[in-house]
C-alpha cells in the first residue's frame, strides 16, 4: 500500500482524539516507596498514578512536582520540592548545584554514603529478583556494594572521583552540566564529583564561544591532560588557554570523528602494572581505582591457568585481555574483539608484547561467528550498557568455557543476561557489586558464572 497522501495524514490528525492535559508543575503529597532503578524512589497519587520521584528516599513524606507525564501517562517524573518528614540518612545536599532543577549528574546527593551503597543494593536485588528471578543467595552475593579504595567518607564529605568531565556550554559561552533529562545547561564553577585533575584545568572559568561541549581526561598514573572540543555548527575553534599543559581534540562536524589539534592524540593510563594508551577519547574507566578494582575482582574469579585460551569481548583497549595473557603464559592464548577502531588498534599498541593475543576490530556478534573458534577455557564479556543479549549469551555458552567473567555496569541488563545464561546452563559461581560512581544511581558489577553441571 502506498503512503498517503499530505492530506490524508493532515485529516488523521485533525480526526485524532485530543491529547490528555499535561501535568507538568502539578504537586501532590505523597508518601514515598521504595527505591527504583535510575536515582529515584516509587510513589503514588491518591488516584494511584505512579510517581518516579528524584531528591527523596525511601520513607519519607514529601511535595512532589511533576517534570514530565500527562492525565493518561502510565507513569509520571517528579522532584521532591519539600521535605514533611525527612529519613534518618538524608542530609543537607554538599554541592550548591544539585536539587530540583538543576544540575543532573548526581543523584544521591542528600543521602549518607553508606546509605547511598544500600539504596544501589536495594536496587540490585529488585532486579535480579524481578528479570532474573533470583536472590541474593542464588548469586553468592553478600548483598553488599564495596566502595572504592579511598572512597569511604563522612557525610557531607564527597569524593573527587570523576576522571573524565563532559561540561556542556551555554549560549553565553560559559561551561556547565546539563540538568536532568534536559539540554538546559546549568552553569558551574566547581564540580564536586570532578577528579583534582580535571578540577585545576580551570576549564569552569573560561570562556568557550563557539563551543558546544568540552570534555575534559586527567589520566591516572600519568600527567597527561586532554581536552576534546565540539564547536556549534559552523563554529570555529578558540585559542585553548587552561591551567594545565593539555592536548587539545576536536570532534569534526561533518565525520563527527575526533582529530588531533595539539599534543598527543592519546593519553596514558595506568592499571595492573603496566601503562595503557587510550586515545581520542576511547573508553577507559572514570573512577581512578575502578580499572584496577576490576581487573582483580575478574582475574580472582576466573583464576586463570597456563597454557588456557581465554576471549575478551568489547575489549576497549585490552586491559582484561592483558591482564590474562600475563597470567596465561607463553603457551596460553587471548583473543580480543572491539567494536571501536580506535581502540582496537590502540589494544593491539598496548599487547605487542604478546605474540599469541590477537586482537579482532568488528561488532562482537558478527565478529566472533567469524573467527571459526568452536571452544575457550575463558570469557571476559564487558558489554555496553544495554548488555549481551540472548544470541550472544548462547554463542558464548556453546563455546563451553569452564569460567565466564561478565562485567556490568547495568544492573538491568546484568539481570536480564544472568537469566539467559541459565537456561543456556550456566550458573553465577559468584558475584560482587562496586560503588565506582559515588553521588550517582551508578554501579559496577563482576558476575563469575559457571557451568551448572558442576554443582555447588
Amino acid at each position: 500500500m502506498s503512503e498517503p497522501s499530505a492530506p490524508e495524514t493532515a485529516d488523521a490528525a485533525d480526526n485524532a482524539a485530543p491529547a490528555a492535559p499535561s501535568l507538568v508543575g502539578e504537586e501532590y503529597e505523597v508518601e514515598v516507596g521504595p527505591v527504583a532503578h535510575g536515582g529515584h524512589c516509587v510513589a503514588r497519587t491518591e488516584a494511584g498514578q505512579v510517581l518516579f520521584v528524584r531528591h527523596t528516599l525511601p520513607g519519607e513524606r514529601v511535595v512532589a512536582r511533576v517534570t514530565e507525564g500527562r492525565a493518561d501517562s502510565r507513569f509520571l517524573r517528579a522532584d521532591a520540592v519539600t521535605v514533611l518528614d525527612p529519613a534518618k540518612d538524608r542530609i543537607e545536599a554538599p554541592c550548591p548545584f544539585s536539587g530540583p532543577g538543576r544540575c543532573g549528574g548526581c543523584d544521591w546527593q542528600h543521602v549518607k554514603p553508606g546509605a547511598q551503597r544500600r539504596l544501589k543494593a536495594d536496587v540490585l536485588t529488585e532486579q535480579l529478583q524481578r528479570l532474573a528471578g533470583m536472590t541474593p543467595e542464588d548469586v553468592s552475593w553478600d548483598g553488599t556494594v564495596e566502595p572504592a579504595p579511598g572512597d569511604k567518607v563522612a557525610p557531607g564529605e564527597v569524593p573527587a572521583w570523576r576522571t573524565r568531565v563532559r561540561y556542556a556550554v551555554d549560549a553565553s559561552g560559559h561551561a556547565g552540566l546539563r540538568r536532568h533529562r534536559s539540554h538546559e545547561v546549568e552553569p558551574i564553577d566547581h564540580c564536586m564529583i570532578a577528579a583534582p585533575g580535571v578540577d585545576e584545568l580551570g576549564i569552569e572559568s573560561r570562556e568557550w564561544p563557539q563551543i558546544a561541549s568540552v570534555d575534559a581526561i586527567a589520566a591516572t598514573g600519568s600527567a597527561d591532560r586532554q581536552v576534546i572540543l565540539t564547536p556549534r555548527p559552523g563554529g570555529r575553534l578558540p585559542l585553548v588557554e587552561l591551567d594545565r599543559e593539555v592536548s587539545v581534540l576536536r570532534v569534526g562536524e561533518k565525520d563527527e570523528a575526533v582529530h588531533r589539534v595539539h599534543g598527543r592524540d592519546f593519553v596514558r593510563e595506568r592499571a595492573d602494572g603496566r601503562t595503557w594508551r587510550v586515545g581520542e577519547g576511547g573508553f577507559w574507566q572514570v573512577h581512578p581505582q575502578a580499572a584496577e578494582v576490576l581487573v582483580d575482582a575478574v582475574m580472582r574469579g576466573l583464576t586463570p591457568r597456563k597454557g588456557e585460551t581465554a576471549i575478551d569481548l568489547y575489549c576497549g583497549v585490552g586491559l582484561f585481555a592483558g591482564a590474562l595473557a600475563d597470567r596465561l603464559g607463553e603457551k596460553g592464548a587471548v583473543l580480543g574483539i572491539e567494536a571501536g577502531k580506535r581502540a582496537a588498534a590502540d589494544a593491539r599498541k598496548n599487547l605487542e608484547e604478546f605474540p599469541r593475543v590477537r586482537i579482532e576490530h568488528g561488532k562482537v556478534e558478527q565478529v566472533l561467528p567469524r573467527t571459526g573458534i568452536t571452544e575457550a577455557d575463558l570469557v571476559v564479556l564487558d558489554p555496553p550498557r544495554a548488555g549481551a543479549g540472548k544470541r550472544l549469551v548462547d554463542r558464548i555458552a556453546a563455546l563451553g568455557p569452564r569460567r565466564i567473567a561478565y562485567v556490568a555496569c547495568d544492573p538491568a541488563a546484568l539481570a536480564r543476561d544472568l537469566g539467559y545464561f541459565t537456561t543456556a546452563g550456566y550458573r553465577p559461581r559468584f558475584l560482587r557489586a562496586f560503588d565506582l560512581f559515588p553521588m550517582t544511581h551508578h554501579m559496577e558489577c563482576v558476575a563469575i558464572l559457571e557451568p551448572a553441571a558442576k554443582g555447588s
